[in-house]
This record gives structure tokens, sequence and C-alpha cells, in this order.
């Protein structure tokens, strides 16, 4: 793999891959079934999605304390699930997901770019205005773009569970500030157990990029052990899309 190529590669795996490599030729994967409530829409399956020169990590549907799950084990791989979709601005509500780490990766921390594994990865890709990138983000984009021939989202939120950095933190990506990370669990006080979240999609991409979000047109899962060439195993729960927050109607 050229130089060239090589960093196109990096990049999109920092930018999530969420519209940057076309979907792999394997089936969609079936997304674990939830009771979902009024205004509320589940993701029905995932598109495996490979990133080049990196080993896949496995996904299936399993069964976990009797419900439905999806099982992710990495083994020195790094490949995601991405789902598709477009929700306007004015549409955006909450994002209710849950996951279980049965174990953190060593030496793992999503704040420096050469050990950036994380055991669970939750993320959301957006369209923006993208005059106003940066000149470095820029060139970045068409780097991707020339070697992967497709734009990268105008900006990936991630929401992880990080070994070191603190609960509640924002990440600043080290490849690129249009990816940005928030902490949601750090170190191994709550492992092996079942966590869930619902997030208000609107308030978390202000608090992380300073900007009101355009529209959401990816969602994705990802589960990597690449960078420390280390394994983890972990499993996620429904990812379910809400009506938007009372507050903001």
């Amino acid at each position: 793999m050229g130089i060239r190529a090589a960093a196109a590669v990096c990049v999109a795996g920092a930018l999530g891959a969420c519209a940057s490599w076309p979907p792999s030729a394997q089936a969609p994967v079936s997304a674990p079934t939830s009771v979902a409530s009024i205004g509320r829409q589940c993701i029905p399956h995932w598109q495996p999605q490979r990133l080049p020169g990196k080993r896949a990590t496995q996904y299936e549907l399993t069964s976990d304390g009797g419900a439905e799950r999806l099982r992710a084990r990495a083994d020195r791989s790094a490949s995601l699930l991405r789902h598709t979709l477009r929700v306007e601005p004015t549409a955006l509500g909450t994002v209710s997901f849950a996951w279980r780490v049965p174990a953190l990766i060593a030496g793992a921390d999503v704040r420096d770019r050469d050990v950036e594994d994380a055991p669970v990865r939750l993320l959301l890709s957006f369209e923006g205005d993208e005059s106003r990138l940066s000149a470095r983000n820029r060139m970045v984009f068409d780097l991707v773009q020339a070697v992967a021939g497709e734009r990268p989202p105008y900006a990936t939120l991630m929401y992880v569970w990080d070994s070191q950095a603190p609960e509640g933190s924002v990440v600043i990506s080290e490849r690129t500030d249009r990816v940005r990370k928030i902490v949601l669990e750090s170190g191994p006080r709550r492992l092996d157990e079942w966590r869930s979240y619902e997030r208000d999609i609107a308030a978390d991409f202000e608090r992380a990029f300073g900007e009101r979000p355009g529209a959401l047109t990816g969602v994705a899962l990802m589960t990597d052990a690449d960078n420390t060439g280390g394994q983890a195993i972990a499993w996620y729960g429904a990812v379910c899309l809400g009506s938007p927050p009372l507050a903001a109607r």
C-alpha cells in the first residue's frame, strides 16, 4: 500500500468510514430487536464495512442473558457495521443504545492516535458546510476522496468507552478535528455490566463541535484493536432514534 493510500486509510478510520469506503460484499447483519416506544425507530440491520489493509472485526447476532445482542470480536482488527439514513437537523432527537464490555484493551487510549483502540464505539456522521473547513481538513478530505472515491462526512461524533480518558470528556482526534469523541465510560469500574444510554444528538454535537449539526447521514458501530495489536470482545443492544426532545419542540 502506498503512502497516500495508507494515509487515507488512517484518516478514513478516524472519520468513522461512514461515508468513505464502499460497503463490503457481505450480507447485512441483523440488528438486535427492541420494544420501541412511541416515536422511536430502531436500526433494523447493519452493513459490514471493511477498511482496506485492516483485518475485519467479527460481528454476529447472538443471545446474551436471554435477549438478542450483537457480539463483536476484534483480533488485531478494525471494521464497522454501518447504517445509512438521513435525518434533517430539525428532526434530530435522541439516540438510545446499550453495550457490555467484559474487559478493556491493554494500552489503549483514545487520546493517542497510535493506540486509539476502543472496545465499543457508536458513531454518528453528519453533513455540513465544507466552506467552513480549515485548509488542512480540506486537504485531508480531498486525499480520502482521491483514494477512496467518496467524500468523508463533514463531521463524525463518537461515543466511546476508554481505558484512561476521563468520563464525560470530549476528545478531539489528532488526525482531524472533524472527529470528536465523547467518553461515556472510563476505566474498569463498570466492566461486564450492561450500560444503557439515551443521548440528545444535537446537544452532544454542539457540545463537541461548538456549532449546530447538519443532517444525520449515518450510524455505525465499531470495535477495534488494530493499533494496539490486541483483542477485544463486546456486546451491543439495539440502537434506536427517538423524536426530538420536548425542550427542542
